[in-house]
């Protein structure tokens, strides 16, 4: 049925006649159609990944319009991204044939702000009120910390901001925080009410408050309230899974008007739990919204049958969910394809392979990803492109050669390397904090000039004067003794166990130990991936040489180029081609998540990555994987296990190759790339002694299928597979 058929869809009985509008309705699927004509009450469209989602959105949002069932400036439409914004807002002036002018479409974020820059004065602000920024946020609590005396490095500013926003995300006020738990959240917790009140005085709001101001503005303003709930007789709410509690609330308080509240999201894919969001906001959206219609967008527009089959069986396992099926009318295409590898090396060449091949047959290389877990895990697949000469680009962050701590280790390299490179001394001689101050740098840049030296021979001699005192001279002479015995080290010991005396050492990787913010974890396993670089190569220069390469090449690429990107970045995207990498036990899940109780999320992250796909999807897991510098034996994701075979391809799951076992006793690796012998020789038993390639001799405490659970004498209990593991008695 089309809506010039349904008189009784507008309220004013005006009929559809816009044609394109028509084509577009014509073409919906029997839900998505009854999505776009029911637009009286709550309903939730549960759009499962690929089902047309942001064409229903609009076409609901055109179809109100459009029958005259309210004026623009009655629709309030929120999306999480300017992006998403912009897209939505084109789509719909091509419907209706012309702009929307008045549409309050945008994000939470940009109609907060439009709110409340009109009533400013209720809340203590002028409407001319800053927004500050991360940065700005930081160095006002700064100012406080140092005001109240507390140590700024035991509690990093920025870290005391994370937690402050983290409250604004949940509506909590200074007054309505809970009893802190943590030194750092007491800390909060004393400083929040005194950020509030220097925001207050500057005249400022930070992004937390946009939405915390707009709360408390219409729950101690029944008026306003009143005036936007009247005013906004439609609500729609994109991605609604990623709400957090401030959001959620907010909308509610909107939507006691009308009732008209249309949310569009799918709990399958919410995966933003760490910064705030809840996926309980749209579990619970029929107690929340009585008489709720719930429709659900299974028809699957982007993947084929075995990718949308394989990705329904895994995110199936997750007990906290509407569920939906969905499915295509594409027939054929390939499975999902499985395969072990030995280590990440052959990871990265397996896929390096993979691409050349499809590149070959005539795949664009724009249509094809790498998705991994975590940041550090793009390093070998940057290493091997750059080698092959396949083009990428890193999205949703540098590549890793140019990231921060990278850049700052590569500076400590390259100075212990070449003493003369003045650039890299500039950038390590108060990397950390050395209380070397900005008059220091100054005298050693003045001299260096004027002598035409570099700065480490400038501070050499400027050290034999009293040109530079107190602090600043016992911390240059303490740097230049540690460069000194660090080039003394590279002569006796491998430069990989060099790069790691040298950051830890200089304090950088302590640096980061210290430092609370979200980012640090990633940075110190960058840090751990950049040392396990340097352990490839032969030297310290030929590792230099290497990155110079990275670098020369990071813009000599043409057209084409293979996206690199973690799970989280991947979200919304979609390719031909998918490879997702590193699905191991202590990687993927990863470890952190299951500390939180996140094992649902990680599904959830799981399920997205294997939806980008729209023509095939490989799925890799390593046997041994370098993790904090240290080879350890690694089994496959749970994740893995739980994919369906009637949809899946499984290559080396047991890696079962030929291989000549090394006698016991005299442990011989005859090949890198295989295992000991297959799994199927003979069984083991519990308390049998056993030796490991890696981890040496130990005794059988478990056994699990085809994985073994061993104390070993030196490494403590570990999981293996039975593959690498032979008998000693």
């Amino acid at each position: 049925m089309t809506l010039t058929q349904q008189k009784d869809m507008s309220t004013t009985g005006q009929e559809i006649t816009n044609p394109g509008f028509l084509e577009q309705f014509n073409s919906l699927n029997p839900a998505q159609s009854e999505a776009v004509s029911i637009t009286e009450g709550p309903l939730l469209v549960l759009a499962g990944a690929g089902t047309g989602k942001t064409r229903v959105l609009t076409t609901r949002l055109a179809a109100i319009l459009l029958s005259h069932k309210a004026w623009p400036s009655q629709v309030l439409a929120v999306t999480f991204t300017n992006k998403a914004a912009h897209e939505m807002r084109e789509r719909i002036a091509k419907l209706i044939g012309g702009p929307a002018d008045g549409l309050w479409l945008g994000t939470f974020h940009s109609i907060c702000v439009r709110i409340l820059r009109r009533h400013a004065e209720l809340l203590g602000l002028q409407s001319s009120f800053t927004i500050l920024d991360g940065d700005d946020q930081v160095r006002l609590i700064k100012q406080i910390i140092k005001a109240e005396e507390i140590d700024e490095k035991k509690y990093p500013p920025r870290t005391i901001g994370s937690i402050i926003s983290r409250w604004k995300d949940r509506a909590q006020t200074p007054e309505k925080v809970s009893k802190p738990a943590s030194d750092f959240e007491k800390v909060a917790y004393h400083i929040y009410p005194q950020y509030q009140e220097r925001l207050r005085i500057l005249n400022a709001v930070d992004f937390g408050d946009l939405i915390l101001l707009c709360l408390k503005l219409f729950t101690e303003n029944s008026d306003i309230l009143a005036q936007y709930t009247t005013q906004f007789r439609y609500i729609m709410v994109d991605e609604y899974q990623d709400t957090n509690v401030a959001q959620y609330l907010w909308l509610r308080l909107l939507a006691q008007g009308s009732g008209n509240i249309c949310c569009v999201g799918d709990d399958d894919q919410s995966i933003y739990g760490w910064r705030g969001a809840e996926v309980g906001n749209i579990l619970r959206f029929e107690k929340d919204f009585p008489g709720a219609i719930i429709i659900r967008l299974e028809q699957n527009y982007r993947s084929n049958a075995h990718i949308l089959g394989a990705a329904s069986v895994l995110i199936a396992q997750n007990a906290s969910r509407f569920g939906k099926t969905l499915w295509t009318a594409q027939t054929g295409g390939e499975k999902v394809r499985l395969r072990g590898v030995w280590d990440g090396e052959e990871e990265a060449r397996f896929v390096g392979e993979e691409i050349e091949a499809l590149h070959r047959k005539g795949e664009s290389l724009n249509e094809m990803a790498i998705l991994v877990r975590a940041g550090f895990q793009t390093r070998e697949f940057e290493d091997r492109f750059i080698t092959i000469g396949v083009p990428y680009k890193v999205i949703g962050g540098p590549r890793f050669y140019e990231r921060l701590e990278i850049r700052d280790a590569l500076a400590y390299m390259r100075i212990v390397n070449q003493p003369n490179d003045s650039l890299a001394f500039e950038r390590i001689v108060n990397t950390p904090k050395r209380g070397i101050g900005t008059s220091t740098l100054q005298t050693l840049h003045q001299y260096g000039r004027m002598e035409e030296i570099s700065l480490t021979e400038a501070t050499l001699r400027l050290m034999e004067t009293d040109e530079i005192r107190g602090k600043a001279k016992t911390a240059l002479q303490g740097l230049l003794l540690d460069i000194g015995r660090w080039r003394k080290q590279l002569e006796t010991l491998p430069h990989g166990e060099v790069a790691r005396i040298i950051l830890d050492e200089s304090g950088y990787t302590k640096m980061w130990q210290q430092d609370k913010t979200p980012e640090a974890p990633g940075r110190l396993e960058n840090l751990k991936e950049f040392v396990n670089a340097i352990d490839e190569f032969e030297s310290l220069p030929a590792f230099l040489d290497h990155v110079s390469l990275v670098m020369e090449n990071a813009n000599s690429h043409g057209s084409e180029m293979v996206s690199i990107m973690t799970l989280h970045s991947a979200k919304g995207l979609e390719f031909n081609s998918v490879f997702l990498a590193g699905w191991e036990e202590g990687l993927f899940p990863h470890p952190r998540s299951l500390k939180e109780g996140g094992l649902e999320e990680e599904r959830r992250l799981a399920y997205v990555g294997i939806t980008r796909a729209r023509e095939r999807a490989f799925i890799t897991f390593a046997a041994n994987r370098r993790v904090h510098n240290q080879w350890q034996s690694s089994v496959p994701s749970r994740f893995v296990e739980e994919l369906p075979s009637q949809h899946t391809e499984r290559t080396n799951m047991g890696h079962s190759h030929s291989y000549k076992a090394p006698t016991p006793r005299v442990p011989k690796i005859e090949s890198r790339g295989m295992p000991m012998r297959s799994s199927e020789e003979r069984d083991f038993q519990v308390n049998q002694r056993i030796f490991h390639i890696k981890f040496g001799y130990g005794r059988v405490t478990g056994i699990e299928g085809d994985k073994l659970e061993i104390d070993f004498d030196h490494s403590g209990i570990k999981k293996v597979m039975k593959s690498f593991v032979e008998s000693s008695e």
